[in-house]
Order: C-alpha cells, then sequence, then structure tokens
C-alpha cells in the first residue's frame, strides 16, 4: 500500500486536541486526533477567493501528548506527514477512506500565546499574550534554541 507524503502549512486547529490511550503492541498507546485548517487564497483583483482546506489528522506516542498539552484551538502550526489509502470491503461493497497521519509538527505560537489559549486570555505570569508583532518573550530570554522537531515549549522546564 503506498504512501503520500503531505504538508499542510500555515494551518490553525478548528478545536481542541482529542487525547485517547489504545491497546497497542506493547501496551498502552497515546492517540491524538486534531482538525487543521489552512486558508489559500486564489485568483487576482475582484476575483480573488479564499480556499479552505480542512484536514483531520491522527498522532501516536508522545507527540500525541505534548499535542494535547500544549495545542488548542485556534493554535497555529506546521504539520508534515503521510497520506494512506484506507479502502476495504464490507457486505460485498467496497468503502473508501483516506487516513493522515502527523510525522513532525511544528508548534508556531508563542510560549505566551500557547499560555494564553489555554489559560482564558492570560499568560503563565498573568501577562497578557503578545499580538501584533510585539515581544512575547523578554529580550534578555536564557531560553535554548529548540529543534525543528521540539515543540516549543518543550524548552519551557529547562
Amino acid at each position: 500500500m503506498a504512501n503520500v507524503q503531505v504538508f499542510q502549512r500555515n494551518a490553525h486547529l478548528a478545536g481542541a486536541v482529542k487525547l485517547e490511550f489504545v491497546n497497542g503492541r506493547e501496551g498502552k498507546v497515546a492517540k491524538a486526533v486534531l482538525t487543521a485548517i489552512s486558508n489559500t487564497r486564489r485568483g487576482s483583483g475582484e476575483a480573488r477567493e479564499e480556499e479552505s482546506t480542512a484536514i483531520q489528522w491522527t498522532l501516536w506516542g508522545k507527540q500525541a501528548e505534548n499535542a494535547a498539552e500544549y495545542l488548542g484551538k485556534g493554535s497555529h502550526v506546521n504539520i508534515v506527514g503521510r497520506l494512506r489509502n484506507n479502502n476495504y470491503e464490507k457486505d460485498g461493497e467496497t468503502a473508501y477512506g483516506m487516513a493522515f497521519t502527523a510525522e513532525e509538527i511544528d508548534y508556531l505560537d508563542s510560549r505566551a500565546e500557547s499560555e494564553a489559549r489555554r489559560h482564558g486570555g492570560h499568560g503563565a505570569e498573568g501577562v497578557p499574550a503578545a499580538r501584533n508583532g510585539e515581544q512575547a518573550v523578554p529580550a534578555a530570554s536564557t531560553r535554548k534554541p529548540r529543534t525543528a522537531r521540539q515543540p516549543a515549549h518543550a524548552d519551557a522546564d529547562a
């Protein structure tokens, strides 16, 4: 069965991440489902139209747990994953389906924006999240730089 790589850039979450624990080969494993929406504009001038694409992604293991902890409705993300054909026979008829599984997910919100989303409008220090280009973290921050696959909040506990 063939897999196709899918990129979803500059998307925002349509709702909360749904986390559950399912039986795997080696015991319970975390499974999260999220719906990400990307908006694209086509055409030019008066004929310019906006088109939205919603994809329901499945995440597994630690990646699923991190997404459930750090992401919420409206969070901005980039997702790279694979599309798999899920056709099957039932009662003599073929059912057609597709499954999107995330392999990489980039958290695009700042720490303050993420905290504000999770705590009703205020960050961890009780300060409203940065907006419109304001700096979310003090310039003298001692946070370590993050890698492309590491969530933006992974360095918060360091």
